[in-house]
């Protein structure tokens, strides 16, 4: 890993999380990769995202792990009748991707918020973006991170071992190309429900979020 960036091994006492979670990932074949989060405020990234049931993973993940987390979705899937409201309930929050470069300085607020309040709050995102291939990540989650000056943790579904959860936590040094190279020698290993469709992991600086 290069020195430039920071390997966070603090861990808080990891939840206590749902059973009936765990008992339908086993079920499904999957093992459970989690020891704790680092502090009460963080982004997670979730990759590769290559197919649609990632989410539903994600989602089983996320109650067996006992993460109370937000994540970004589309406006339009909120205005879907109770699937939208379902959405909020565990934990969704609607960004008008027309008016993305306002939602990282939004969202960075609201982790300032958090912290003055001694409050918890983790954001989960993918930052491909879409489960189709993309030549780059969206730069969203760095510059959220980086500016709220919260730990990156590297949450990530393996379909060649059945295996999902976090794999580490870094914080951010600020230069580009030391973290990404952190960030893709983390996931190496790792390998999506269709690997062909993962993308490259790289930033498009002029696309925020």
């Amino acid at each position: 890993m290069p020195s430039s960036v920071e390997l966070v091994t603090q861990r808080l006492p990891a939840p206590r999380g749902s059973r009936l979670a765990r008992w339908a990932l086993r079920l499904a074949g999957w093992r459970l990769q989690f020891d704790g989060l680092p502090g009460p405020q963080g982004v997670l990234i979730a990759y590769p995202h290559t197919s649609n049931w990632d989410f539903i993973v994600g989602i089983l993940a996320k109650w067996a792990m006992g993460l109370d987390v937000a994540f970004w979705g589309k406006d339009s899937l909120f205005r879907v009748p109770v699937f939208g409201r379902w959405l909020r309930w565990v934990g969704g929050i609607p960004v008008d991707r027309t008016g993305a470069r306002g939602i990282v300085g939004g969202m960075v607020a609201r982790f300032d918020a958090a912290r003055q309040a001694g409050q918890a709050l983790w954001l989960a995102l993918a930052p491909e973006g879409t489960r189709s291939f993309t030549p780059h990540w969206r730069s969203g989650f760095y510059q959220v991170a980086l500016q709220a000056g919260v730990p990156l943790g590297l949450a990530f579904f393996d379909y060649r071992q059945r295996r999902v959860g976090v794999l580490a936590y870094l914080r951010l040094s600020g230069d580009a190309a030391a973290d990404l190279a952190a960030i893709a020698a983390a996931y190496a290993p790792v390998q999506g429900c269709r690997p062909a469709l993962a993308a490259p992991i790289s930033l498009r600086e002029d696309r925020p979020a």
